[in-house]
């Protein structure tokens, strides 16, 4: 710790250090008269009592004294000043440093700003912060197996656009392949099984995991667009209840769960604008049942650039961001689809009655898995940057590989274990 110096005040006696400064001033405020223990040079009593002359005779000696010389006393008067001007400098100086080691000594937090080491100890940096609460709320997760997809196709599709969606949905409970024997050091390959693990890694208060096993047990095409082609968050379950109802699906308390997957020509509420997805359960008022469901939206008409990102960029990114990549299965509005099909049926199997996982205070607006790592899709990924992902020959972009080898791009999820983003690609 720097100390400031004080200056000597004469030969005889030095001020070296701050604590010597502050006692010897003490001491020579204190009291009137110098303390026995300092040489009598440093300062003459006689020179401050004026004692007058006075001869004293004895047997042995005779001892006169005399009024000290006018200049004694003037240097006497001097010496009193330029010790109080020492003291008023050292006492100073002492105020300003115990000042400047209060402040390097206490740690001021701005409140506006995050605390230090918010990052947690994970090496998985992507979205990890001491900041997320995702706490459990003692509801329900999907754990019975297998989950069963009950899929409403709301609309036009093409059979290759059903297929792809169904490989994704299919490739969950495909087990990843086996090492090469040709490489059998090689590193495993990314999969899509691999990524429900993380999914799987949650359970419910008696300690069952989310099902590992999914399979879809029903479709239904709604080709005539019996509710229009503009829904509402409330006629998307009209549409549930119509598939239900007319009995193409059936009503599946505890294992099912119901996506409503409209196509590019449909426009659904917030669509855009908020959401390029969502899932809750059915009102029984409704569609007579309790059911947890999910809708997701074709973009590739309207806002490709909000919910097909990154095969698509917005318009005002052009020439100043990145450029869009190529989709996996060269179908922007199908490749953006899977990944928020993905990211919503991580939270519906986690959180299918708004009351399992989620981060946050208000259950009608919850934080979920999902949500904490949208787009990120790769090692490094956050803040607008994807991460490090994977292309091949052609120049497709993919992440993760599914059942037949198809390839698919989808977002990574938050991991209970890490507490941070992961996903099977992930390079540490």
């Amino acid at each position: 710790m720097k100390h400031l110096p004080c200056s000597k005040v004469d030969s005889q006696f030095s001020i070296s250090n701050r604590q010597g400064c502050a006692h010897t001033h003490i001491a020579a405020v204190s009291s009137p008269f110098p303390s026995p223990s300092f040489p009598l040079s440093f300062i003459n009593i006689t020179h401050h009592l004026h004692i007058p002359t006075t001869t004293t005779t004895s047997s042995s000696s005779t001892i006169t004294m005399s009024p000290p010389p006018p200049q004694h006393i003037f240097f006497s008067f001097l010496l009193l000043v330029v010790l109080v001007v020492q003291l008023s400098s050292c006492t100073s100086a002492t105020q300003e440093q115990a000042q400047v080691q209060t402040l390097s000594t206490t740690e001021y937090i701005n409140p506006k700003l995050p605390p230090r080491n918010i990052i947690t100890p994970s090496k998985k940096y992507e979205g990890s912060s001491n900041l997320v609460n995702l706490r459990y709320h003692m509801g329900p997760v999907l754990s019975s197996a297998p989950i069963k997809i009950y899929l409403v196709w709301y609309g036009h599709w093409s059979n290759s656009q059903k297929l792809l969606i169904k490989d994704f949905l299919l490739s969950i409970s495909t087990p990843p392949p086996p090492p090469s024997k040709h490489k059998p050091n090689s590193k495993p390959t990314s999969t899509v099984s691999q990524w429900w693990r993380t999914v799987s890694l949650y359970t419910d208060q008696t300690g069952a995991n989310v099902s590992s096993t999914l399979l879809v047990a029903g479709e239904y095409a709604d080709t005539a667009y019996s509710h229009g082609k503009q829904l509402t968050r409330l006629s998307i379950q009209q549409v549930i209840a119509t598939a239900v109802k007319s009995a193409p699906l059936p009503v599946d308390h505890k294992n099912g769960i119901y996506l409503v997957l409209t196509a590019d020509d449909v426009s659904v509420q917030d669509f855009c604008r908020a959401v390029c997805g969502f899932h809750y359960f059915t009102f029984p008022s409704m569609v007579g049942y309790t059911l947890p469901y999910a809708w997701i939206g074709n973009s590739a008409k309207q806002c490709p650039e909000v919910c097909a990102y990154p095969f698509a960029v917005p318009g005002y990114m052009g020439g100043g961001g990145p450029g869009a990549l190529k989709s996996p299965n060269g179908d922007v509005g199908v490749d953006g689809m899977i990944s928020v099909i993905g990211h919503e049926l991580a939270e519906l199997s986690t959180n299918p009655l708004v009351n399992a996982w989620y981060a946050g205070e208000d259950p009608t607006a919850p934080t979920e898995i999902g949500d904490l790592c949208e787009g990120t899709y790769g090692t490094g990924g956050g803040g607008g940057y994807i991460g490090q992902v994977m292309r091949d020959r052609q120049g497709r972009t993919f992440n993760m590989i599914g059942r037949s080898g198809r390839r698919f791009m989808v977002q990574w999820i938050w991991s209970p274990v890490l507490k941070a983003c992961f996903g099977p690609n992930a390079l540490d």
